[in-house]
């Protein structure tokens, strides 16, 4: 059955179109983002929602929607989705950061300029029959210098084309290395000497706990006077009310803002003061951005329901097409290592520590990482996925570890899986063969070469004749059919350990009767996902 999609927000007929092309079930209905109860009615039947700021995704939303796999927001912000209910559910939610970058950096240009000759005012006064030549005296831009708050997509063009305007540029970022700050032409500054150097300022940072009021009252002290200020980013990274008082006081010569702390912005301590320039969050709102967002949410969707490529996603790692073809059978068999070990542990566990030998050290393992502890969790939580389950694990305070090394033994690659616990250690490895299914290669220490199967049995032993003959007359004397059967011992008379791949599930009589044997240290029936 084709994947279903929703599009509640208005995208272009072209996105909507992609959807189709690509063969999934597509339902174009832009009046359900603003009709809630409409929404929550239907939203149950679909593995995708497109949206854009209108529709507000809710727990309640998520709540009434079992088969939701993907949220994608034609745009950057995600104000409208609750992430961390999205998360708890398995859903994945992704954005478009990089659809409108241009037309948002150009309307922080189109600002500064704006703000920096007072235009706006120079323009409602001349369409008012005034010739006020002499009341707007403005500055020039050449050679003053911008202060960039944040050098990421965005903040990078705003810097490129305030350079081509022959600006002195200065960065604050603490994700900007000097080698990238070489490349994109600024000098990298700490946020105090930014203030103290700043003509102007522009913010092109999220808000997050971190950047919210940034430019506090504290912050705007130390500015330099007759700074200006710009902001295109996120409503609540300036304090609204102490830089309305910093320019009324005659510090802060002018601002130029396109989001606000509250949105709509009906009323604002900015809203009528003198060169104070204000548009209602037109950053994206040009015909090509629009379009460029619709574009690759809908390319983006289409990727992860059809082949499982995960771009752009805000609560787990990306996954590119590439990346997700080859590698699809490392993280089967990383949700398989974890499922193993997941099924075999019942007390609580503290740490999972992770492995990654060989060639599968060079591959995406934040997302391997996902499938690890996503297989681990299953077991106690049916419901767990890879986006759900890191935040399980972070909730349950569990510690997640990774270590890579080079190609150490007979196999090209391997992962390796220890869990810790009060009172243990479990470990487990495997690898992929060149046919592309995945192998269990290793358990305690064993070395071991086991097929994985939907169903399988587990036993562990001293390492004594009969073991063999018991198992396999207790399967036939049931009506248990084995499709493989592997062993492994640390030594003669030692550990010894038993993987069974049965065709169905052993009912619990079964197990009971090997445990009567008294041969048995461990019996364990397993179940693997095998789709």
């Amino acid at each position: 059955m084709a994947p279903r999609v929703l599009v509640s927000d208005k995208l272009s007929d072209t996105a909507v179109k992609i959807f189709r092309d690509r063969g999934i079930d597509v339902t174009f209905d832009p009046t359900l983002g603003k009709d809630k109860e409409r929404l929550l009615a239907v939203i149950g039947d679909y593995d995708g929602l497109a949206i854009r700021s209108a529709t507000k995704v809710s727990d309640k939303v998520l709540a009434a929607a079992p088969r939701l796999k993907v949220i994608g927001r034609a745009g950057i912000g995600v104000d409208n989705v609750d992430i961390p209910a999205a998360s708890r559910r398995g859903v994945i939610v992704m954005n478009t950061p990089f659809g409108n970058s241009i037309t948002t950096a150009e309307h922080a240009i189109a600002l500064m300029m704006a703000v920096a000759r007072q235009i706006p005012e120079a323009n409602a006064s001349t369409h008012a029959g005034k010739w006020e030549k002499n009341r707007f005296m403005g500055v020039e831009l050449t050679g003053k210098t911008l202060g960039v708050i944040g050098a990421g997509n965005i903040g990078s063009i705003v810097c490129d084309r305030a350079l081509g305007l022959k600006m002195k540029v200065i960065a604050y970022d603490p994700f900007l290395g000097e080698e990238r700050a070489r490349k994109i032409g600024v000098t990298k500054v700490d946020l105090d000497e930014l203030l103290a150097r700043a003509d102007f300022i522009t913010l092109h940072v999220p808000l997050t706990d971190k950047t919210r009021n940034i430019l506090s009252a504290g912050a705007l002290a130390h500015t330099k006077p007759g700074v200006r200020i710009v902001n295109c980013a996120r409503g609540g990274l300036v304090d609204e009310a102490a830089l309305a008082e910093a320019i009324r006081s005659g510090h802060v010569a002018g601002a130029a803002f396109d989001v606000f702390s509250e949105e709509p912005a009906t009323e604002n301590p900015l809203f009528g003061l003198p060169n104070v320039v204000c548009t209602p969050h037109l950053g994206a709102a040009t015909t090509e951005a629009q379009e460029n967002v619709a574009l690759q949410v809908a390319e983006q969707m289409s990727d992860y329901l059809m082949t499982g490529a995960v771009q752009n996603a805000l609560n787990m790692p990306s996954v590119t097409a590439e990346e997700a073809a080859v590698m699809a059978p490392w993280l089967k068999l990383a949700g398989h290592l974890g499922a193993f070990v997941g099924q075999m542990t019942d007390e609580p566990i503290k740490a999972i520590n992770v492995l990654y030998d060989g060639a599968v050290a060079q591959m995406n393992l934040d997302a391997l990482n996902c499938a690890v502890i996503a297989g681990v969790m299953k077991a106690s939580n049916p419901d767990v996925n890879m986006v759900s389950a890191p935040l399980l694990a972070q909730e349950r305070g569990v510690k997640v570890s990774t270590t890579t090394q080079g190609k150490s033994g007979v196999f090209d690659a391997y992962i390796k899986l220890s869990v810790v616990t009060e009172g243990r250690e479990r470990s487990i490895a495997g690898t992929v063969f060149s046919d592309g299914k995945p192998r269990f290669i290793q358990i305690k220490g064993i070395t071991i070469d086991a097929e994985v199967g939907a169903h399988m049995l587990y036993t562990t032993n001293e390492d004594v004749p009969g073991i063999i003959g018991t198992l396999g007359r207790t399967m036939g004397e049931n009506g248990v059919n084995i499709a493989n059967f592997t062993l492994g011992r640390s030594g003669p008379g030692a550990d010894a350990i038993a993987l069974l791949y049965l065709d169905a599930q052993p009912p619990e009589t079964v197990l009971e009767a090997l445990r009567a044997t008294g041969m048995f240290r461990q019996v364990r029936p397993l179940a693997f996902e095998m789709g």
